[in-house]
């Protein structure tokens, strides 16, 4: 420790006496002497110091090759790579931005709050990104650095990350395909961006991942499949349920209230019907919502429709396998439904909108059950 302190005062001497020339000399005699010797974090600090001192003294060329040379060590000092990080210059800050492990995620943080998309885009590149860094990203990044955010799989992104980029994806196929790709992202947000995307990347992500090529096909198509429920839309009870819910419709009376009391009685087709008036799309399809297994189609509708939990939740019961559900999962959907985005899920309402009147080549046109309009 006594000969480094000795040999780093000499050095510092040199600064204050030498031309950028000799202080370059002397940053690369440092950052060599670093690399290769076993030091505490005490004494590269110490280290840092001086070689801090040294690159306010030289050339912009030679600070970013320094930068490069940092960024790739994890000796390091903690204190010059985050100066280099704040840098104006992205030739230095790219390096340590991008490559660095020494800078922590709530520099990170605060370096993507303050600078510029570039640095941005660097920080986007890094190996690992926690989700607190991804929510800035996103938030705060432009087209570019959204995309790669959304192609790097060293990218931890949050509920509220997936559901930023999906609204930022509509329009951007690029975007809408990096995110149909990402193994990790929640079937009920899948489905969001689903309704989005255009036909070439629904096309693509079949392709690519051909094990989710059921549920893209159930995501944009109304009609699909046999029914699962042991009703069917054409039977005396769904035309009874609808001639009740329908009136109950034109006289004001169908609304968040009915459908949990319908639902709490288990009457399966008024809630179906009732949902799909409400909804103006086919009864199919609220009836495929209430007894997917996933449950995410049915906490959509509910979200869409602006209910609170209670509501969403006898939804649920209603359609579970003898109205049931364990704690550890009720929970678990109750936080779902907390995270979902009403207008995200207004916009895949929207959507099976526009192709409710969608039938099978071959399948009998079934009763409508759907408001007009």
């Amino acid at each position: 420790m006594t000969e480094t302190k000795s040999l780093l005062q000499e050095m510092n001497e040199a600064i204050s006496q030498g031309s950028p020339e000799s202080c370059a000399r002397a940053v690369w005699h440092a950052t060599d002497l670093l690399i290769a010797g076993r030091y505490t974090e005490d004494q590269i600090w110490t280290f840092g110091e001086v070689i801090g001192r040294l690159a306010d003294e030289i050339e912009l060329a030679a600070r970013s090759e320094l930068a490069k040379r940092l960024a790739h060590t994890n000796k390091a000092p903690i204190n010059v790579v985050k100066k280099f990080a704040f840098d104006d210059s992205i030739d230095v800050a790219g390096p340590v931005l991008q490559h660095s492990e020494r800078i922590d995620t709530k520099t990170l943080v605060a370096n993507a709050r303050a600078k510029s998309q570039a640095h941005l885009l660097a920080i986007a590149k890094r190996r690992n990104i926690p989700a607190v860094l991804t929510d800035e990203l996103v938030t705060r990044g432009n087209r570019e650095v959204v995309r790669s955010v959304a192609s790097n799989n060293g990218a931890r992104i949050s509920d509220f990350g997936f559901l930023h980029m999906i609204k930022r994806s509509e329009g951007d196929s690029i975007l809408a395909e990096h995110l149909g790709l990402r193994k990790e992202i929640p079937r009920h947000m899948f489905h969001q961006l689903i309704a989005k995307a255009s036909d070439d990347v629904r096309l693509k992500l079949g392709r690519e991942r051909p094990e989710l090529a059921d549920q893209i096909q159930n995501s944009v198509a109304d009609i699909t499949g046999v029914l699962h429920s042991k009703f069917g839309p054409s039977s005396k009870a769904y035309f009874d349920a609808k001639k009740v819910v329908t009136a109950k419709l034109q006289y004001g009376g169908l609304n968040e209230s009915s459908i949990l009391e319908y639902a709490r009685a288990h009457k399966i087709e008024e809630t179906a019907v009732g949902l799909s008036l409400l909804c103006s799309i086919s009864v199919e399809v609220v009836e495929r919502a209430l007894v997917d297994a996933g449950r995410e189609l049915a906490l959509i509708l509910a979200k869409a429709l602006g209910f609170g939990w209670e509501t969403a939740m006898a939804l649920l019961f209603l359609g579970a396998k003898d109205h049931r559900i364990s704690a550890g999962r009720l929970e678990d959907m109750k936080e779902q439904y907390a995270r979902l985005d009403i207008e995200a899920s207004r916009n895949v309402l929207r959507q099976y909108q526009s192709r409710k009147s969608a039938v099978e080549p071959n399948q009998r046109r079934l009763p409508q059950l759907h408001a007009s309009g």
